[in-house]
């Protein structure tokens, strides 16, 4: 098992190797302000020690204050790709381009078995918030199939369950509003006014099940350093060197609760004591361990261990990494890391702040 576990781990790096594009421009690095404080060196110990971590970025006051692991390694984003689909959304949504009350009948989604005369009641809004009632099944995995109703037993917008579905589509709506890809759209909303420093266009790549649904899943490929700028950016309410990239209202909208805490607290309990609610793709932080300071955050959280998380009573952004391909391979799964394990590391990283 160890000479397997081996072997896979250096096929996952040379494949990993061959499908990387080198960055399309040289992009801008964040002023360095590295805390000295013993804590995170007690961090790192941590990291080595206890989870899979291989890359992780803390920013405060737009200064990178601790650095773990290759910030340039480009990886797979899993669901983080939601929260950044949602922050592409608020340019079209505020200029008209998208209309978040039009319903996916009028905008001709459908599948090949064909979608109730009810879903197709269902509006942009609620798709974005994964309140469709839509129970279909997703091109891919990785969704919330066991809170799923009978197809047609609940109205558009009255029942939240984490679908893929949902999120696919809006992608999809996404691209018929605008005539460009998801892609596009991230380079040149993001990618390019922010900076990004390993970004290229061809590392980008949907993939699903076509038998399934035929929208597929706009999976996102990038390194820590660029996923820190997504984060930045929400902290600063949309605004880049004086520029307002996103409009702040949206910001404020998409962080704001759709599904409240009562509900997700029911379906997915409250591991160490962290109630979360849910807005339009992002997580939001009610509360964690007690802890005031954790009032008013908010993350896009990402199987296995992928996240950006933004805590504005510190101003502060926290970007973590795993490697997906080096947690499951060739269907022998030899590593885990999950949100207690990362809410873990998040609160050392307060704890030393305060």
């Amino acid at each position: 098992m160890k000479n397997l576990t081996a072997s896979l781990f250096i096929l996952s790096i040379a494949l990993q190797s061959c499908i990387t594009h080198q960055a399309q421009f040289e992009g801008t690095p964040f002023e360095k302000q590295l805390s000295t404080k013993a804590q995170f060196d007690q961090i790192a110990n941590y990291l080595q020690d206890s989870s899979y971590t291989t890359g992780m970025l803390v920013l405060q006051n737009g200064k990178a204050i601790y650095e773990y692991g290759d910030l340039e390694q480009i990886s797979y984003l899993a669901s983080c790709r939601k929260s950044v689909l949602s922050m592409l959304y608020g340019k079209h949504v505020m200029n008209g381009t998208i209309d978040l009350k039009e319903t996916i009948g009028r905008l001709g989604i459908s599948e090949e078995d064909g979608l109730l005369e009810q879903e197709l009641k269902a509006t942009v809004d609620d798709i974005i918030n994964s309140r469709s009632g839509v129970f279909h099944v997703a091109a891919n995995g990785g969704y919330d199939k066991g809170n799923f109703l009978e197809r047609g037993s609940v109205e558009p917008g009255k029942y939240f369950v984490y679908n893929n579905w949902d999120f696919n589509v809006a992608g999809h709506i996404l691209e018929q509003k605008t005539g460009k890809s998801v892609y596009e759209e991230l380079q040149e909303q993001l990618a390019i006014p922010l900076g990004f420093q390993d970004w290229n266009i061809k590392n980008q790549k949907k993939s699903g099940k076509k038998k399934n649904s035929q929208y597929l899943a706009y999976h996102m490929y990038l390194s820590t350093r660029d996923m820190a700028k997504i984060g930045q950016l929400m902290l600063q309410k949309g605004e880049w060197n004086g520029q307002q990239l996103i409009s702040s209202a949206w910001i404020e909208k998409t962080t704001t609760a759709v599904t409240p805490s009562s509900v997700v607290s029911e379906r997915y309990g409250t591991p160490n004591s962290r109630v979360m609610a849910y807005g339009y793709m992002w997580w939001l932080v009610e509360s964690y361990k007690d802890n005031p300071i954790y009032k008013g955050a908010y993350t896009a959280s990402g199987y296995g261990g992928q996240f950006i998380t933004v805590i504005p009573k510190l101003d502060m952004v926290i970007v973590h990494k795993t490697k997906l391909d080096l947690l499951t391979l060739g269907g022998i799964r030899y590593k885990d890391f999950g949100d207690v394990q990362y809410w873990e590391i998040v609160d050392r990283v307060v704890k030393a702040m305060e």
